[in-house]
């Protein structure tokens, strides 16, 4: 029998070389040149996340076996008394995806071959169309289509207001903490259906389009909506209502048959089981880290197999490419794999992590590197620390015309 490897060190590694701040977690062992990495990326509570991780799970690892991952996970979920927060997770998850790394090492295959194997090929994925008006927009994605995307998000500016995702200059003005942000629920709202109307036909059926509500709007309003987007076919429509009105999703259920996509912001099995077990969603959208790491997805997943609901894991920027590659091996080893979002890898994020995985007709591939394939260069990450702000990475407020503050 094989000498038990044990964890040796963990080390925090901060990083922005997009600009987004980026928590990546280094197991270290005491086999010379054998580590992981894991993902933590909490980009709003970043130091905290950081904190966590070296203040209280560094300790807590060392010297612990490297192949007794759920044992580790087991014993580190409840190690704090208090868990299921965003921040408790995200650390969790940095040594969790960090263990399944070495794994896949040790073993020599990727680690989607130690989930049990592919079931498909590559992993497809949606990206993001956006622009100012319905002229802006269909152009945007149609020039998406032309690279070889078939699932698209859309999304289109509201004249005046800060427009969730759709990249113009209310949006821009979102992320700097010295302008004022508004937003009305109406005019978006009835906006949407026009939008996708005039996307369908001059776009046509053969692109999947996909819409993020991203909780700004009374529930009430988001049933409406629900329905009157139905007649143009959505692949699905995200994040409709927050988690704390997610009740509300019986009412949609009972009166239409729009495709629904949630869970960014869920953090806690006791938000999610519920709307599984009631098959009130169609797509289970966790964040990977937030819920706990790999460890924790793939029972989300198997227990979305047995009642009809397929993955639509969070991808956009603000998960570190570490965490792009462990969503990728898990849609690939996943029976109910419904769709991954992508958020394209500039070229200086890929130099700083080496191995990203390869975007290509639509979808992601994976190198076939053992583990989870994905390397960083810790000297070239070092060159981007985090950028500053008035409210050091925090989500920015958005309120009402009145003042009111809203969900994000």
């Amino acid at each position: 029998m094989s000498a038990t490897v044990r964890i040796q060190d963990v080390q925090v590694i901060l990083t922005a070389p997009d600009g987004i701040r980026l928590v990546v977690v280094k197991v270290v062992t005491d086999q010379p040149g054998l580590y992981g990495l894991g993902c933590a990326t909490f980009t709003q509570r970043p130091l905290a996340v950081a904190a966590a991780i070296q203040d209280y799970l560094r300790p807590f690892a060392i010297g612990r076996d490297v192949d007794r991952i759920e044992d580790f996970y087991q014993a580190a979920f409840v190690s704090s008394y208090w868990r299921s927060g965003p921040v408790l997770n995200n650390a969790l998850s940095g040594l969790d995806q960090a263990l399944w790394d070495i794994k896949g090492k040790r073993a020599g295959m990727p680690v989607y071959q130690l989930l049990g194997g592919k079931c498909r090929e590559a992993v497809p994925v949606y990206t993001h169309a956006h622009g100012a008006d319905e002229v802006e927009l269909a152009e945007h994605t149609k020039a998406l289509m032309e690279k070889g995307f078939r699932y698209i998000r859309v999304q289109m500016s509201v004249p005046g207001m800060t427009t969730y995702g759709s990249g113009g200059k209310a949006t821009a003005q979102a992320l700097d903490p010295a302008q004022t942000r508004t937003w009305e629920p109406t005019p978006y709202v009835r906006s949407v259906p026009k939008m996708l109307d005039y996307l369908r036909i001059h776009l046509g059926e053969d692109v999947e389009l996909l819409h993020d509500v991203h909780e700004r709007v009374p529930p009430i309003q988001g049933v409406w909506l629900a329905k009157a987007v139905e007649p143009y076919r959505l692949f699905y429509l995200e994040d409709l209502f927050a988690p704390e009105d997610i009740s509300y999703f019986r009412m949609v259920r009972q009166q239409c048959a729009t495709p629904i996509a949630m869970g960014e912001l869920f953090v806690n099995q006791a938000e999610y089981v519920p709307l599984i077990r009631e098959q009130l969603i169609d797509f289970i959208r966790v964040h990977i880290s937030d819920i706990g790491g790999l460890s924790m997805a793939r029972k989300l997943a198997a227990f979305g197999e047995f009642l009809g609901v397929r993955t639509a894991f969070h991808g956009p920027g603000d998960v570190s490419p570490v965490g792009h590659a462990a969503n990728m091996h898990l849609d690939l080893a996943i029976p109910n794999f419904g769709i991954q979002e992508l958020s394209l890898f500039p070229e200086l994020t890929r130099a700083v992590f080496p191995g990203c995985p390869e975007v290509r007709e639509g979808c992601l591939w994976a190198n076939e590197r053992p583990g989870l394939g994905i390397d960083i260069d810790e000297k070239l990450a070092a060159q981007f620390p985090f950028p500053e702000d008035s409210i050091n990475g925090a989500w920015p407020e958005i309120r009402r015309l009145d003042g009111t503050v809203i969900k994000p």
